[in-house]
């Protein structure tokens, strides 16, 4: 069975394609859940270059975009972030990245159960290190990156949410989670105190592993200058679960 472009696939030909990918472009694909009444989700996904060569376990990093590329056009995911960076050439980390696209008129913090299943998909289809499974999102996708931690924070290794905030009645379930929060101090459209909120709560109910950078005269970009930090990735490559 040839799979030449992903794009609009029934889910009982969609299980038979994912184990056949190996362009190291960022291939559409859409997702369904079984037994889902829900519209699938769209999401393009990166391969490393050797990774058709390599018998290894490689790392995981979902990335979820800001509320800017919603809709049904997956290229609007390459704007920003590690889709951006891949699509110009300037990715080198031995990662697998996982980019879905929520629908236009949506939040990331409803999907947080079907996130949690395409994560579990792609981690059995392809050679994934459960170990080294990743969040990372912007500004919406802060949010939604917040929400997985708190959600599921036995599925992800480590939370890097980008001028972000979440429900801080329920943070304390991920004070044992790595977790790297950035913010801009002048962020006028999600306010710097959504993340020094958050990273307070966790703080208080007892982590160690939580830390929060914040760029001083810096608006709601604040996920450039983030994505480009090799720094960021190297921490993330650092963190694993447990067997």
């Amino acid at each position: 069975m040839k799979c030449k472009v992903f794009t609009f696939l029934p889910i009982f030909l969609l299980q038979s394609c994912l184990s056949s990918i190996t362009d190291t472009k960022q291939a559409p694909v859409h997702f369904a859940e079984l037994n889902s009444q829900t519209k699938p989700l769209p999401y393009i996904l990166y391969l490393p270059p050797n990774y058709k060569k390599s018998q290894q376990k490689w790392p995981l990093l979902l990335f979820l975009h800001g509320a800017g590329e919603r809709g049904n056009d997956l290229s609007l995911i390459k704007r920003h972030g590690p889709p951006k960076l891949i699509q110009n050439g300037n990715f080198s980390y031995p990662f697998l990245v996982l980019a879905p696209q929520c629908p236009q008129k949506s939040w990331w913090p409803k999907h947080s159960k079907t996130l949690a299943q395409l994560v579990r998909t792609i981690s059995k289809t392809y050679s994934v290190d459960k170990r080294r499974i990743y969040a990372s999102g912007l500004s919406m996708g802060g949010f939604g990156t917040w929400s997985l931690a708190v959600e599921y924070p036995d599925l992800f290794a480590a939370f890097a949410p980008i001028c972000g905030g979440g429900e801080m009645k329920n943070a304390c379930v991920a004070k044992n989670e790595p977790i790297w929060a950035f913010h801009g101090e002048d962020d006028p459209v999600i306010s710097v105190k959504e993340s020094k909120q958050m990273v307070s709560k966790i703080k208080s109910c007892g982590s160690t592993s939580i830390r929060l950078t914040l760029y001083p005269k810096t608006k709601h970009n604040s996920w450039t200058q983030t994505y480009k930090n090799p720094q960021l990735y190297q921490w993330l490559l650092q963190q694993k679960n447990s067997e």
